[in-house]
């Protein structure tokens, strides 16, 4: 098992307060840039999309057509 923490009420004592040093985060998240569009789909079409995004453990259509078209990509670029 693991061993209990016990606290106690005294005050905390020799704190150093440091700078803050780490980037902000929307300079940690690399994006792509988008382009919205709008399409008409068949029912057939968006559950399809939906267990695909299951599947890939997303949230989104278009992570999952951003994924199957990178693997089209280096397919096509595999037969050249």
């Amino acid at each position: 098992m693991k061993k209990t923490v016990k606290y106690s009420d005294e005050p905390i004592v020799d704190l150093k307060i440091i700078a803050d040093f780490l980037p902000p985060l929307n300079d940690l998240i690399f994006k792509d840039d988008t382009v919205k569009i709008t399409i008409s789909l068949t029912k057939e079409s968006v559950e399809f999309f939906k267990k695909e995004a299951e599947k890939h453990h997303t949230q989104s259509i278009g992570c999952v057509c951003d994924q199957s078209s990178g693997k089209i990509a280096k397919q096509l670029l595999h037969f050249v």
